[in-house]
């Protein structure tokens, strides 16, 4: 039975590695957050030592490595931005970590995290899921069939990921661009990994809109053309999930294969971390690629619409529910 610690146990994604310890026969020995809204800790681990600051959880972890009782994995479900201190501190700590995307916000960083696990001896993972869904992995098979047979092909892809966020969303760190690193990578990050892992480096991209509730580009791959949208605003849901009362949209299409992989996106975090407990997982260096992109989105300068962009890219932008108009 391998022990588990956890970094930000009242965090929305929280309960879903909370369940994946479970499901793979782990312990959770110990969580910490400055909240104490984590009374989802009863479902699966109600003996877990709860803390609500971090030095009296460093503290705990300390005295149960004296007794030889340390753990062997912390997961890290805490703020974007702090992503990278704490799993720093998870390496010094003598524990493997198990981090939520992206790992860091920015890609130079990973080299520094990756000199501190070879230095500790201990191992740094994070969750990519969509490299374990089941659509991915057979639409990744297919268009490496398709490039045997035809190396020079281009495939033309539409991305649309919408995931509606009332206005809490905007008074959390998720809203602080600094924090969060911005809708590209709060709620993209997952998507662009996905697209990189099947096509390779990326060769160049533009961005067209970039707020607090929106974002939307191209990528070009030396085999792929990809248009981007990607919204937290239910006002841009297509029509057909709005007349069904559904709060979410994921679609890709790929020239003539299309599908909407709107259900199991959610449930891959026991087979993220059966994956890792295997001797398998995806490193700092495996998400290294997908943080470059997102980091650069967030630093290009916006560019004109042209007949490249994704047709949403073009909806009229809503403004800020905390801010007024300029």
């Amino acid at each position: 039975m391998k022990r588990f610690a956890l970094i930000g146990a009242a965090g929305y994604i929280a309960p879903r590695h909370l369940q994946a310890i479970h499901e793979v026969g782990g312990t959770l020995v110990a969580a910490y957050d400055p909240s104490d809204s984590v009374g989802h800790l009863d479902a699966y681990f109600p003996e877990a030592a709860f803390f609500t600051e971090f030095e009296r959880f460093d503290r705990h972890l300390n005295k149960l490595s004296e007794r030889g009782e340390g753990v062997e994995y912390i997961s890290i479900c805490s703020p974007n931005y702090l992503h990278d201190s704490h799993i720093r501190y998870a390496l010094r700590n003598g524990a493997h970590c198990i981090c939520e995307k992206p790992i860091t916000l920015r890609p130079w960083n990973v080299e520094g995290l990756n000199a501190t696990a070879q230095s500790t001896g201990k191992q740094i993972f994070t969750i990519l899921q969509l490299r374990l869904h089941e659509q991915v992995i057979s639409l990744k098979e297919k268009v490496q069939e398709k490039l045997a047979t035809d190396p020079n092909y281009i495939f033309d892809v539409d991305l649309t990921y919408i995931t509606s966020r009332g206005h809490w969303y905007y008074a959390s760190w998720k809203g602080d661009e600094e924090k969060s690193g911005g809708i590209a990578t709060n709620i993209g990050v997952h998507f662009f990994d996905m697209l990189q892992w099947i096509f390779g480096v990326p060769q160049g991209q533009k961005v067209y809109v970039r707020s607090h509730d929106r974002a939307s580009g191209t990528i070009r791959f030396s085999n792929a053309n990809i248009r981007w949208f990607l919204s937290i605003n239910a006002q841009t849901l297509p029509q057909g999930a709005k007349d069904a009362g559904k709060k979410t949209f994921r679609s890709l299409t790929f020239d003539q294969w299309s599908f909407d992989f709107s259900e199991g996106f959610t449930d891959l975090h026991t087979a993220s971390y059966d994956h890792i407990l295997n001797g398998d997982g995806f490193s700092e260096v495996d998400a290294q690629n997908a943080i470059a992109m997102v980091h650069e989105m967030r630093e290009l300068p916006l560019s004109e619409w042209d007949e490249e962009a994704h047709e949403l890219a073009v909806l009229p932008p809503s403004p800020h529910p905390f801010k007024k108009n300029r």
